[in-house]
């Protein structure tokens, strides 16, 4: 490989995490351009945050050297793949894994996104304070620099396993009553945040039994502007009375009171009166930027639809992925369809892989997503909202004031799953795991290093580090409680998905 190697800083479209983001960014650019000496190569840095597609284009399509992209905080998708899409020279993507600052949930994401359009990429990562330290980061920044690629065991991954017949014939009554009526996603805009990867459509979508119904967001303002006081005031009454606690008017959310909780239950309200009109089954909701000057953000609305407790229920949760992520959406309304097939609870959770560090002989990541957990994680109570939390979204995201969805997920046995577009097919990542309860040190170490005000939960995914780090394509996750490993492997491949078993020879 040539000597000579281009150092780019992918970020966030929003001026604020940028400049946020600049001690931490620069810190971690000097320790790999540290570890590049060492290994003697130079580098060379682009100017500047890429912050527009039109920047990625402008900046990087022009770059024929070797080429990594820094990931030490938030960043968007297309910041790094409109501008090396199409080209072949070595790419590699490098996080500071760290909880404080999401660089490697913009890493997975990012490297989800350039498979999705066929740019071949390699990942690296590293928790040391001196990256010339860290042995194993350095043999394997000396492996691209010298080849252009990265390999990784991959030992944890096949995609065989014998099914029980009884898991079979679950998955095949399934299947056919998709068939007879196929699953209808409501869009309600696209992905946000240049999630790239979580947007798949009727080319994808429709020969494996869902179709999507697109809506313009606007809708959610035009639609609200006719719910009723009455309506509004019953739903905040029974948020309350079902035992959702509120953190009004704390530090730095002197503006959050109940007017801002009722607006999100007009938008609610809204979207649920949506589903009803359209008979969909699942929702997928943009969240952010669209209207976040002008309506509160959605996590409260979206947490209380994927609640089988929640004003107005048809008694069962209404599956909706934040984001309008697609590739969340397919396997939670899928395991929901399971789970109620089995008489278990059909409540399936929507996360982020945000973070995580090895204790008592797991690797626990911390999964915690803004929006889209259902309250069943906090209380395993289908009738209830106790260990439901909402604090003000951080105002400095978030102008118009309201609030999360949170709590800390109670342990259990897990599974969890994945849709995602590699070589031009759906793929589904199927895993099993467990959710585990931490000594309340070890659980606040993991929480307050990431974001509080959002929903947590302390998870053994059943797989190293190593394995989901280097393999995984996307950011994103859906879990559920309880085993339905089989027969989420035997449905999607019935629905005519390919599959991915994650899983280690334990």
């Amino acid at each position: 490989m040539k000597k000579k190697i281009a150092i780019f800083w992918p970020g966030d479209y929003r001026e604020l995490p940028n400049k946020a983001a600049i001690p931490e960014i620069t810190q971690s650019t000097e320790q790999l351009e540290k570890a590049l000496k060492k290994l003697g190569y130079e580098s060379y840095r682009i100017q500047g945050f890429i912050t527009k597609p039109h920047e990625a284009i402008e900046k990087l399509s022009q770059i024929n050297d070797p080429i990594i992209g820094m990931y030490a905080h938030w960043v968007y998708g297309p910041h790094t793949t409109d501008g090396v899409v199409g080209k072949n020279n070595p790419l590699l993507l490098v996080s500071n894994f760290s909880g404080t600052w999401p660089g490697l949930v913009g890493l997975l994401n990012t490297a989800a996104c350039l498979e999705m359009v066929g740019r071949k990429c390699s990942r690296i990562w590293t928790d040391a304070v001196d990256w010339t330290s860290d042995k194993k980061f350095l043999e394997r920044l000396k492996e691209w620099c010298e080849t252009g690629q990265i390999k990784y065991r991959q030992d944890e991954i096949s995609t065989k396993i014998n099914i029980t017949q009884k898991a079979q014939k679950i998955a095949q009554a399934i299947a056919t009553a998709i068939s007879k009526r196929r699953i209808l996603a409501l869009m309600l805009g696209d992905t946000s945040m240049g999630m790239i990867n979580g947007y798949l459509g009727p080319r994808f979508l429709t020969p494996h039994g869902f179709t999507e119904h697109k809506v313009d967001q606007a809708w959610i303002i035009a639609r609200g502007q006719k719910i009723s006081s009455k309506r509004i005031e019953a739903a905040y009454n029974f948020v309350k009375e079902h035992g959702v606690v509120f953190h009004y008017h704390g530090k730095g959310a002197e503006d959050f009171d109940e007017n801002a909780t009722k607006e999100q239950l007009r938008d609610y309200l809204a979207v649920l009166d949506l589903v009803d009109e359209f008979k969909a089954d699942c929702v997928g909701w943009q969240y952010q930027l669209g209207l976040i000057d002008l309506r509160p953000p959605s996590d409260f609305a979206e947490g209380l639809l994927n609640s089988a407790c929640r004003p107005e229920s048809n008694g069962e949760p209404i599956i909706t992925a934040t984001e309008a992520d697609q590739g969340n959406l397919i396997p939670m309304e899928l395991m929901k369809r399971i789970l109620k097939a089995k008489k278990m609870p059909p409540c399936v959770m929507f996360h982020d892989v945000r973070w995580g560090k090895e204790y008592a002989g797991h690797f626990v990541w911390v999964l915690l997503n803004s929006g889209s957990c259902s309250a069943y994680a906090f209380n395993h109570d289908l009738n209830s909202l106790r260990g439901v939390h909402s604090y003000r979204q951080p105002r400095g995201y978030f102008k118009v004031p309201g609030g999360t969805f949170t709590g800390e997920s109670l342990p259990g046995k897990i599974t969890w799953a994945r849709t995602y577009l590699k070589d031009n097919k759906l793929w589904m990542d199927i895993g099993i795991g467990e959710a585990l309860k931490l000594p309340e040190q070890i659980r606040d170490e993991l929480w307050k290093g990431t974001n509080s005000e959002w929903p947590f939960m302390a998870a053994d995914l059943g797989i190293s580090q190593e394995t989901l780090m280097a393999h995984y394509l996307s950011n994103h996750i859906a879990v559920a409680y309880g085993d339905i490993f089989q027969e989420l492997i035997a449905l999607s491949q019935l629905l005519g998905f390919k599959v991915r078993i994650l899983k280690a020879k334990r």
